[in-house]
């Protein structure tokens, strides 16, 4: 049977949601925050997400946004918001349906069914994340907060090592050797030049400091 997200900040709702759809055959995963969420959908493969748009710290449009920057999983939006405009904009950022407070169970769970029904085999992208850089290794773009960072090649292969890396301290010699190959005749000195050359786009426009240089040895990608 079909894996469900809920994502409800109302706990009497959530498990509410959560015994209905149990009982319906359902396996239901529910969280009560949307940061929670999105990492659960970065980390687990489900069928269907059932999304509040009233939610703390994240509002549910941005969590429907970020939804679909990596993956196609169809999102039911459940929320007290019943103004024309609000369901527009939701499926316009891609929402696959809109279902208003208070409602009929049985109505959410026929939704349910087509929604299942219509999926097309969804499958997540290929994104490569870090706090909040990240790459689509299909596109082969960049980003830093939700914004397009603009790249060369050879920025985008430093990057995408230092994502595969995160939070591991790498010397130059290994920078230079999966980055530039083993067969590179120039020194260490270009690995700096294009560190450098990153920090620019990835961090000083930013205000952050992600990009990190441990003295004497290489850099880290790594948080505060």
């Amino acid at each position: 049977m079909a894996n469900i997200l809920v994502i409800e900040d109302d706990k009497k709702i959530l498990r509410y949601l959560e015994l209905e759809l149990i009982h319906d055959g359902y396996t239901v995963k529910g969280c009560t925050d949307g940061k929670i969420g999105l990492d659960e959908i970065s980390e687990n493969n489900f069928d269907l997400v059932i999304l509040d748009l009233m939610l703390p710290k994240i509002s549910g449009g941005e969590i429907c946004k970020k939804i679909r920057e990596i993956s196609e999983v169809p999102i039911i939006v459940v929320s007290a918001k019943d103004g024309t405009k609000s369901k527009v904009e939701l499926l316009d950022i891609g929402a696959d349906d809109y279902l208003t407070k208070p409602f009929i169970i049985e109505e959410l769970l026929a939704r349910i069914r087509v929604a299942l029904r219509n999926k097309k085999g969804y499958s997540k992208k290929n994104i490569l994340r870090y706090l909040d850089v990240y790459i689509d290794e299909d596109t082969r773009l960049a980003f830093k907060q939700d914004f397009e960072v603009k790249l060369s090649k050879t920025e985008y292969s430093l990057l995408e090592y230092l994502l595969v890396n995160s939070e591991i301290v790498l010397s130059r010699e290994q920078i230079l050797n999966n980055v530039w190959g083993y067969d590179y005749v120039g020194g260490e000195k270009i690995v700096d030049v294009y560190i450098k050359a990153l920090r620019k786009k990835i961090d000083e426009p930013f205000q952050s400091s992600l990009i990190k240089t441990v003295r004497g040895f290489g850099y880290v990608l790594k948080g505060d």
